[in-house]
């Protein structure tokens, strides 16, 4: 097969991939696709942790013999026995004669011996190095690698930088448009991130409610409050269900009357405002991609130059045309004493989302 044939299998697993993004942390997803005379005759995508992963799914579409075929995965296949076996071993027992790979694993029990258990065995491999593979799996790889989550910000402001009036009032800066893709946001997250202000203010029930998303496969994001002194009142709709809520009075600190059973607290040393603790403690939970949505005290704290490297790897600014004047609150909260002290960003996209502009952005060092 030609490099560019190649190229476009890979391209195909990848949208097999895609399928399993919202419920297969805290794995990576991986799509595979067997073909064998160019022809495809198996397809596989890993779901859920613990089940079956995209070759295996795939070996089983195919539904009989596969020697000989050549298996298009989107990820390296492991080499380790988990909870599952190694996909590499399976692929050996198969009896293929070709892996095509469109990006390494970076586990250290993988990076690059899934690759090479099947050279060992006699099978034809060849590696890519795709964009949009990395690019699938970037979530994992930052909890692999940085020991962080991949954190994504969102914000909904006016044209001139508001996200809501002085009273609190929010509802609704930007359109229906807007707001329907946040909840993909949402449902491409394992975690996403709030603080009791806004849980005070909006009551927000921060999961995914779409029913088009909700009919596939689907894990719901844990909710995580920022409550320094536990104030937010635990009548709010997000203390109804599962819900960490993060605080600095230590252990023991209980909402007086939250639902038995739906809060699980985290006394963080140095308090929420310890984002990088946070952080570590959602990658050790298994949490590869967060989404912070909050008010401007905790927007504020992720893009606060104090935070000497960025804690964020993507922001998506949803922006309304309209003004909201000076008695509004600002979209981040935090000073400056020189402006070259200010974190840059680099804008990498922007779309219109209905009447709302989006702008997608990156830290630009």
């Amino acid at each position: 097969m030609s490099r560019q044939s190649d190229i476009l299998f890979l391209q195909a697993a990848l949208e097999l991939a895609a399928m399993g993004r919202n419920s297969c942390a805290p794995n990576p997803p991986v799509g595979c696709i067997i073909a064998r005379h160019g022809a495809v005759i198996g397809r596989g995508f890993h779901q859920q942790a613990g089940n079956a992963h995209a070759e295996v799914n795939a070996l089983a579409d195919v539904g009989g013999d596969v020697a000989g075929a050549t298996v298009y995965v989107t990820l390296e296949p492991c080499a380790f026995v988990g909870r599952t076996p190694a996909c590499a071993q399976t692929l050996i027992d198969a009896q293929v004669s070709r892996v095509v790979v469109a990006t390494q694993d970076p586990h250290p029990q993988v990076a690059g011996k899934g690759c090479q258990m099947l050279r060992d065995a006699g099978i034809e491999v060849a590696e890519f190095d795709l964009p949009e593979a990395r690019q699938m799996i970037a979530g994992f790889v930052s909890r692999i690698t940085r020991q962080r989550p991949r954190v994504v910000l969102k914000s909904a402001s006016s044209l001139d930088g508001a996200v809501a009036l002085e009273s609190g009032e929010s509802q609704w800066v930007t359109g229906a448009a807007a707001r329907q893709e946040v909840q993909q946001l949402r449902a491409q997250s394992d975690a996403v991130i709030t603080g009791a202000g806004t849980v005070a203010f909006d009551d927000p029930q921060l999961n995914v409610r779409d029913q088009g998303l909700l009919a596939k496969p689907l894990q719901q994001p844990l909710r995580v409050v920022l409550d320094s002194a536990l104030r937010a009142p635990s009548n709010r709709q997000i203390f109804s269900d599962h819900t960490l809520v993060v605080h600095g009075l230590g252990a023991g600190a209980r909402y007086a009357n939250a639902t038995p059973g739906a809060v699980e607290y985290l006394s963080l040393a140095g308090g929420p405002r310890n984002l990088a603790g946070l952080l570590e403690v959602l990658a050790q939970r298994g949490c590869n991609n967060v989404l912070v949505e909050a008010g401007p005290k905790i927007l504020g704290s992720f893009l606060h130059p104090a935070q000497a490297t960025p804690l964020w790897d993507e922001w998506i600014c949803y922006i309304a045309p309209m003004a909201m004047g000076s008695a509004s609150l600002s979209l981040a909260e935090f000073t400056l004493s020189h402006l070259a002290d200010a974190h840059r960003a680099k804008v990498v996209e922007h779309r219109m989302i209905g009447e709302d502009l989006q702008l997608r952005l990156q830290p630009a060092q």
